[in-house]
């Protein structure tokens, strides 16, 4: 007994250590990144969709809630919130924690590939291992996994509910299903995409709930269990609809910025990726707002969040309907999008992190593909259990069709093609070993085909501007301004009638000193989008400087009418109608401010000294 006993244990703690090395080798290697990070000019979050999330987070923990329906999913800001709230405002704490997640991604892939893979002709092991390295070097996995975005919660989730289905044997008509519905429920409030999910696991319902057992008995087991499943993702979202049904008053599950989404990735101008149509700011919090506030104006009278969801997604669906072969074509670019070797990484750090060195030597989503669609092919033949990796990766890329492609957004997809890369790699080294040729050439010949699929040539010369504008504006900001100089022009070379592009190069040449250049970009800025706030602000604030307060008033009124909510505009505005005399006007801004931002000791201050003057 005690010879059988130690058989065991030395068994499970062979099984238990190929993993636990795998954790190790991926949690150290996102902790370096992390460190380079950390003391890197780009750690504090201060644009785009981080800001958006942290600015978020800050102001829950001041107690400042919004009493409209969510207008964005509200999971990761909450997430956020919780561990400032424990740990202090300490992005490093959520860096920390995001690696952990990191390198659990990496023992997932490892665990999937031992129970796919498991028998003799494909060790499991191996082809695990494999995947898992690729998975440590995937430069997107890499920048996410450092940054405030939701991307890596998604990414561990949705596979590790596909670990669980593929493990699943027998099934009651509630037990697993409630759990994985609350899951995907839970999930689903940081990131919507993971509701896809739910037909490979209605599927898998079908499949193993009483098997074996005639149609009929099993149907009366495979129907509770769906809606056993589905009142556990409901149960799951219900932070969300709570507070819009109840609290808000409209009748919004998750986000009401569903709307604007399905818009910009279905309208005359879209080309598959998040191309921002005109009126609306590339940036997280400004599209927001600009969305409600184009949708108020063309309806003439304020609007619920719902009702501007509504009007948005009722664009799209006109468009779809009134140019429907368009649309089909469109739908191919986006299907071709999703494979392309091109990173359209809308927020173009992954690019600025490798150039700045932060991240180490890697792979990106091309090489993956590329190996991982032959692999796919040949797996799926010989293991019938990898077909449930094939099918959540496709159904990932079902999730993004209906809105665009992003670097971030196909992140989910890549554990699944690693683990398929992998296999075919190994299946090509057996082979080859093996002396049997007819299997290389077939994989040669799936692979260069596959080759020549995603690396397709993407030819519109606004896509290779966008890594140029963004390092641009983030160099803007680090005070690098000779580097700024070079990508901005750059990026205004590929489209000089962007109305960004031209609104940073004015901000560059403000930093730089030569005033009369950048009244020159913003003014054609303006020209180009007549609602752009941030170009008549910046006029406002250099035609203060220059003491012409007439001027001033006029361009920081008009930001304030495009973008009513923005607390400095209108404390600068009430500074100008100041200084021109306009005491009452003057009063009247600096009290919406204060609204706005009560914290802010410069609004008390102007105040006082309006309220003082004669």
């Amino acid at each position: 007994m005690p010879t059988v006993t130690r058989a065991a244990t030395k068994q499970s703690t062979g099984g238990a250590s190929p993993a636990l090395l795998v954790f190790a080798l991926v949690l150290f290697a996102r902790l370096l990144v992390l460190a380079r990070f950390s003391h890197s000019a780009y750690f504090l979050p201060e644009s785009e969709d981080m800001k958006f999330y942290n600015d978020w987070a800050l102001r829950l923990m001041k107690g400042t809630f919004d009493y409209h329906a969510f207008y964005g999913l509200p999971g990761y800001a909450y997430f956020l919130a919780g561990i400032y709230s424990v740990a202090g405002y300490n992005p490093f704490a959520v860096g920390l924690l995001q690696c952990v997640s990191e390198a659990l991604v990496g023992v997932l892939i490892f665990q999937l590939a031992n129970t796919v893979f498991d028998a003799p002709r494909a060790p499991g092991k191996i082809i695990g291992a494999i995947a898992a390295t690729g998975w440590v070097f995937f430069l997107p996995a890499q920048t996410f996994s450092i940054v405030l975005m939701p991307t890596t919660w998604l990414v561990l989730a949705y596979w590790a509910l596909v670990f669980w289905l593929v493990k699943t044997r027998g099934a009651s008509c509630w037990n697993p299903w409630f759990w994985m519905g609350l899951a995907t429920g839970v999930v689903a409030m940081m990131v919507a995409t993971i509701l896809f999910l739910l037909f490979l696991i209605i599927a898998a319902i079908f499949l193993k709930v009483e098997r074996g057992a005639p149609f009929a008995k099993r149907l009366t087991k495979i129907a509770p269990a769906v809606c056993v499943l589905m009142a556990g993702v409901f149960l799951g979202v219900s932070p969300c609809w709570v507070h819009n049904y109840f609290v808000a008053g409209e009748p919004v599950l998750l986000s009401a910025h569903s709307g604007v989404n399905f818009y910009i990735g279905n309208n005359p101008i879209a080309n598959g990726y998040p191309k921002i149509p005109p009126g609306l700011r590339a940036g997280q919090e400004g599209m927001l707002k600009d969305s409600i506030t184009m949708a108020e104006k063309a309806e003439g009278h304020s609007l619920t969040r719902a009702a501007v969801s509504k009007f948005w997604s009722t664009r799209a669906n006109q468009y779809i309907h009134s140019h429907f072969s368009e649309w089909l074509e469109l739908m191919g670019v986006k299907f071709k999008n999703f494979w392309n070797a091109y990173q359209y990484d809308d927020l173009s750090i992954i690019n600025l992190f490798r150039i700045d060195g932060i991240l180490t030597p890697g792979i990106g989503f091309g090489l993956v593909a590329a190996l991982g669609v032959p692999g796919t092919i040949i797996a799926n033949v010989k293991f019938a259990r990898s077909r449930w990796v094939s099918a959540a990766i496709l159904l990932h890329m079902s999730a993004l069709l209906p809105v665009f492609i992003t670097e971030r957004y196909r992140l989910a997809a890549v554990p699944g093609l690693l683990l398929m890369a992998a296999f075919g790699l190994w299946q090509l080294w057996a082979s080859l070993v093996a002396g049997d040729w007819g299997q290389p050439a077939a994989y040669c010949s799936l692979t260069a085909l596959s080759t020549l699929f995603v690396s397709w040539p993407q030819r519109e010369p606004g896509l290779w501007s966008l890594d140029y504008y963004n390092t641009g504006i983030k160099a803007t900001a680090a005070g690098n301004l000779d580097r700024a100089q070079t990508n901005l022009e750059r990026a205004y070379q590929y489209v000089p009638a962007n109305s960004e592009i031209n609104f940073a190069l004015g901000n560059l040449w403000v930093k730089k000193g030569d005033l009369s250049k950048a009244k020159a970009f913003y003014r054609r800025a303006l020209e180009i989008n007549p609602r752009h706030s941030g170009a008549y602000n910046n006029l406002g604030m250099l035609a203060m400087n220059e003491r012409h307060w007439d001027i001033a008033t006029r361009f920081l009124s008009l930001s304030v009418q495009i973008e009513p909510d923005d607390a400095k505009t209108r404390y600068l505005l009430a500074q100008s109608l100041f200084q021109e005399k306009e005491t009452a006007r003057a009063d009247r801004e600096i009290r919406e401010a204060i609204k706005l931002e009560p914290e802010r000791p410069e609004f008390q201050e102007l105040k006082r000294n309006i309220e003082a003057a004669p």
